[in-house]
């Protein structure tokens, strides 16, 4: 299958999802409103298992392609770092399966796969990808926390800028996933952040 039809079957499940808790979710629905044969959508996904998988997998790849973008953007780490905690809080309103994913609190509308490996016999790569281990909450600290690093440690001074920058980095990360839980008020995002990461030069 093409990978523009396999996105139109997870736009269709995520679309359904929306509307109905995933237990009532039917897979003929989702074939139909992608234009393809339930058994097209079998081939590709296995089972509706297997497309909870692919989706919570598609969501999570969002997520974090919203982290490069915030951590590639213009200003100071700082500035950088608080762009990564609105872009999280924002991602989380708007996505209950980021949120989910984010918190680990799946609601009962939710699918919730099992988040270890599950056994793939499925011939689809991004499939096989899928039915690897799905992110938990403290793996998405590490990973954002990584990320960050990455991305900031050109923007100050230093030969130890990587051990120094990893601890600012890892507690912004904390309290942008605490702010999802409990928002701030106005710019409080943007205070909590300059209250843990120093002003560094540019």
């Amino acid at each position: 299958m093409m990978p523009a039809a396999r996105e139109s079957l997870l736009d269709a499940a995520y679309t359904a999802l929306a509307r109905r808790p995933w237990s009532a979710v039917r897979m003929v629905d989702v074939a139909a409103a992608a234009g393809v044969s339930r058994q097209t959508l079998y081939n590709e996904f296995g089972s509706k298992d297997g497309l909870a998988r692919a989706l919570v997998r598609r969501e999570a790849d969002g997520y974090l392609a919203g982290v490069e973008r915030a951590l590639a953007g213009p200003g100071e780490a700082t500035e950088r770092l608080t762009a990564v905690a609105e872009w999280t809080s924002s991602a989380a309103r708007d996505n209950e399966l980021v949120r989910a994913m984010l918190t680990g609190c799946w609601g009962e509308r939710l699918p919730a796969p099992p988040l270890a490996a599950v056994p793939s016999s499925s011939p689809v790569p991004a499939q096989r990808r899928a039915d690897g281990p799905l992110p938990t909450p403290r793996d998405f600290v590490r990973i954002v926390r990584d990320r960050a690093v990455i991305a900031l440690t050109g923007l100050a001074a230093g030969p130890t800028d990587i051990a120094e920058l990893a601890r600012p980095c890892e507690l912004a990360v904390r309290l942008a996933l605490s702010c999802v839980a409990a928002p701030p008020g106005e710019s409080g995002t943007a205070e909590l952040i300059r209250a843990v990461f120093p002003r560094q030069p540019v």
